[in-house]
């Protein structure tokens, strides 16, 4: 069976979760740790090299202050619980998106995160958190115009591939499967430059009740899917 290499998954549902048990929001997110716990180790079985979650976006500054503050909380004690779990497992934790707007305190726990998994190579996992797809392809081009600026590069050069090597993931293998949880049909501003030619796979299943049989089903649909990258499907066919 295909397994795909990258995997991305939009965890929609926490708030929805919790309200179905009369529980506070918080209660959904601080759930959601589970999931994401059953989707690391099912990507570490299955062999994936890279898996990135959507955490925070840019526009979920605008919820409530209680709800973000219950998030900032939530992120604080999970790199406290969860970095040296990660770091035995061989997995390389990295943050994606403007971390400038998080508090002091936060920043320096990503970063240290982030320093003491860094050598880890058997899976990927990035969180992105403060992210929009639209602010990865402008931070691209504003250090694309500062390379230029300084003569590191010609505006003439600059192409889908010079201009994707700024993006946030470059150094990874190209987005396969997006995974949307919790019954909506749409990517919210994420990974949009990195979707152009990913597979789409949506279910109705909240994020905290998420599990590696989801995972296993999504890749397993995934691996029934034919790519053709703009070609027909005889040309697919010859070519494998």
């Amino acid at each position: 069976m295909t397994i795909p290499r990258h995997i991305a998954i939009v965890m929609d549902g926490n708030g929805r979760w919790a309200k179905a048990r009369l529980r506070p929001r918080s209660f959904g997110h601080n759930a959601g740790r589970k999931a994401v716990r059953e989707v690391v180790e099912g990507c570490l079985r299955q062999g994936v090299e890279a898996l990135t979650l959507f955490a925070f976006s840019s526009e979920n500054w605008r919820r409530p202050d209680e709800e973000v503050g219950a998030l900032m909380e939530l992120f604080l004690r999970a790199l406290d619980k969860e970095v040296d779990e990660l770091h035995e497992q061989g997995v390389r934790l990295r943050f994606i998106g403007d971390l400038s707007a998080f508090h002091a305190e936060l920043r320096q726990r990503m970063e240290l995160a982030m320093a003491r998994t860094a050598d880890n190579l058997k899976l990927a996992l990035n969180i992105a958190v403060n992210y929009g797809g639209r602010w990865d392809i402008v931070h691209a081009a504003r250090q694309a115009a500062i390379a230029v600026a300084q003569g590191e590069l010609r505006v003439e050069d600059i192409d889908e591939a010079c201009l994707g090597g700024y993006t946030s993931l470059a150094e990874l293998p190209p987005l396969d499967l997006f995974i949307r949880t919790g019954g909506e049909v749409r990517v919210s501003n994420f990974l949009l430059w990195q979707l152009a030619y990913a597979e789409l796979y949506f279910t109705d299943t909240l994020w905290p009740d998420f599990d590696q049989a989801c995972l296993a089903r999504a890749i397993e649909d995934f691996a029934h899917r034919e790519r053709r990258y703009g070609k027909t499907g005889e040309q697919v066919a010859r070519s494998v």
